[in-house]
């Protein structure tokens, strides 16, 4: 499939910015790009949509190109947002461009004549002085046009809000990384969310106005460009994607781990498995087809969350790490954990809510019992639950079945800090011992 009839099945397509962009991909390779703000240390699964439309541009045979934004990450994207954010130094902005950069490369081919390019926009935007910027692109701005912008529109009803120069000024910066990409690089598109397209039709506009080709008659017309948005992307119930009870669900291992990622991925509904297959993986048509009818026939095999969880994850963090997942995941059911690492184990346990406690208590003259971790995590709510439940070989710490109630030690510490208690097949709760 093309480009765009790729997108358009996988649900990523929601509006390009003329008729005309069928053909314009038809006659060559062509250059694309999509930027990134650096706003923290990190990416979410919200961010992989946009690197993914890359990923799909690249594999039918163009080149993308990543912005990130070391310089309008300086100023803030005011879209989707209900107030001002707030800004980073330039050495906040400088250290997290450094460590998302390893993020794209999990994903996109760079380095040959056909590779992926990187560039930071602050190596031209920090370059163009005020008056230059005023005189030769905000010139060919219209505040009325601006102020349209849903961007800016929503903040200017929201009188206790409103927004700053500072922020109303982020689409001229946009435009202008267009504008630029467009005369040194030869990008002719701009990729991204439905929300950019304001910000996207901005910049094609600047170049119209500023760059001539011939008309074939002697004359000039303003330069063609393009802009492609995929739909901001929720889940069937209409929620948000990646938003759990722990926070985001990060693109790198010291946010969330890959642990936590694999089974985020494993817990998706029959409803949205389908979808996320097609927008946050590479798997072929004919294969998620098969694997939508194996949902709906067979549906507690859950086929299509497991293949959704490893794929994604081992594109993200490397196979090593989804064998680890499985590992974790397989031993939580066996019971088996005394054989994970502390990373894994660690990751188990923040799943968990881990209870913090100290080591101290354990060579106390009284320290706590089994039943009373039993207890105090909400595994059993009274002594005569605790005797039910360790009586009946229904309590194991550590994976180890306990016959009668005792006193917790430091044998009962796994590597890396941790003691996982189970109630029942399913029950599971964590401490972490601290010193």
């Amino acid at each position: 499939m093309s480009f765009l009839d790729e997108l358009r099945w996988r649900g990523l397509l929601h509006q390009t910015t003329s008729d005309t962009i069928d053909a314009h991909l038809a006659s060559g390779t062509r250059r694309a790009y999509a930027g990134f703000d650096p706003t923290a240390d990190s990416l979410t699964i919200g961010n992989l949509i946009p690197i993914m439309l890359l990923a799909h541009f690249q594999r039918a045979g163009h080149r993308p190109v990543v912005v990130t934004g070391g310089g309008t990450g300086l100023i803030g994207d005011p879209s989707g947002k209900s107030a001002e954010r707030p800004l980073l130094t330039p050495d906040q902005v400088q250290a997290n461009v450094d460590r998302i950069r390893p993020i794209f490369e999990r994903v996109l081919e760079f380095g040959g004549d056909a590779g992926a390019e990187m560039v930071d926009n602050h190596d031209w935007l920090g370059r163009i002085g005020y008056i230059e910027l005023l005189r030769d692109i905000g010139k060919h701005f219209s505040v009325n046009v601006m102020m349209q912008k849903d961007s800016v529109a929503s903040r200017l009803n929201e009188r206790e809000q409103g927004i700053s120069y500072t922020e109303f000024s982020y689409q001229v910066l946009q435009a202008y990384d267009f504008l630029h990409l467009h005369r040194t690089r030869g990008v002719t598109i701009q990729l991204g969310g439905s929300d950019q397209y304001g910000n996207i039709v901005a910049g094609i506009d600047l170049i119209r106005r500023l760059e001539r080709v011939s008309d074939g008659e002697g004359g000039t017309i303003g330069a063609e460009t393009f802009g492609v948005t995929c739909p901001l992307v929720t889940k069937a119930d209409g929620g948000k994607i990646g938003k759990t009870e722990t926070g985001a669900v990060w693109l790198t291992a010291g946010r969330t781990s890959p642990y936590r990622f694999h089974q985020f991925w494993l817990n998706t509904t029959d409803a949205d498995v389908v979808n996320f297959l097609k927008w946050y993986t590479f798997v072929e048509r004919e294969e998620i087809e098969a694997l939508e009818t194996a949902t709906a026939e067979r549906p507690q095999e859950r086929a299509a969350q497991k293949r959704l969880a490893d794929e994604v994850t081992r594109m993200m963090h490397g196979q090593s790490e989804v064998d680890a997942a499985i590992q974790a995941a397989t031993a939580l059911f066996s019971g088996e954990v005394r054989g994970l690492d502390a990373a894994t184990l660690g990751a188990i346990a923040d799943d968990l809510g881990a209870t913090e406690r100290s080591r101290h208590e354990l060579a106390g003259a009284e320290p706590p019992t089994v039943g009373g971790l039993l207890k105090d995590l909400g595994l059993a709510s009274s002594n005569r639950e605790v005797r039910e439940f360790i009586g009946g070989g229904a309590v194991r710490v550590n994976g180890e079945s306990i016959a009668e109630d005792r006193a917790l030690s430091t044998d009962d510490i796994l590597e890396g800090g941790y003691t996982l208690i189970r109630r029942g097949r399913k029950n599971w709760a964590a401490v972490r011992w601290g010193e």
